[in-house]
């Protein structure tokens, strides 16, 4: 009984520190945004890009769906997004903006390869990715190979 209360005293106290770390894990929007800002994007000019990702957030949560939007002037057309089925068809994207109908001019930039944040009615942040215009990743130094001489 003497050896039992210390181990159930010590096991009690251990326990925390054994017990597993609690990991963030990382969205598909923030690992986009990872290699958006190691690599850079070059810019992006007008037109239509239908090999965009539409990342749709909540608090901790992001879903990534294929898109296709309209750039002009060098801001997202927002009122003009399309996402992509299997199928290779598309819808329009189908929410309610917190920008007012009338402001013609509500301008959504696109930085770095990244549009800035468009908030949804329902407190949902949109950003559009366009990844076609990830920098290629940079060319590594060639490593020389350990020296293997005799002395």
């Amino acid at each position: 009984m003497k050896k039992i209360i210390p181990i159930l005293i010590f096991t009690i106290i251990a326990s925390p520190f054994f017990s597993q770390s609690n990991t963030v894990q990382l969205t598909c929007y923030s690992k986009y945004a990872k290699v958006f800002e190691k690599r850079g994007a070059t810019n992006v000019s007008d037109g239509i890009y239908d090999n965009v990702i539409i990342t749709i957030r909540k608090g901790s949560m992001a879903d990534c769906f294929y898109g296709k939007v309209t750039v002009k002037n060098g801001n997202v057309d927002f009122k003009n997004m399309f996402l992509k089925f299997e199928d290779d068809t598309y819808e329009k994207l189908d929410m309610k903006f917190k920008y007012n109908e009338k402001e013609e001019e509500t301008e959504i930039n696109v930085v770095n390869g990244i549009s800035n944040v468009i908030l949804t009615a329902d407190e949902e942040l949109v950003n559009v990715l366009f990844v076609k215009n990830i920098k290629p990743k940079k060319k590594k130094y060639a490593k020389a190979a350990e020296p293997d001489f005799d002395l």
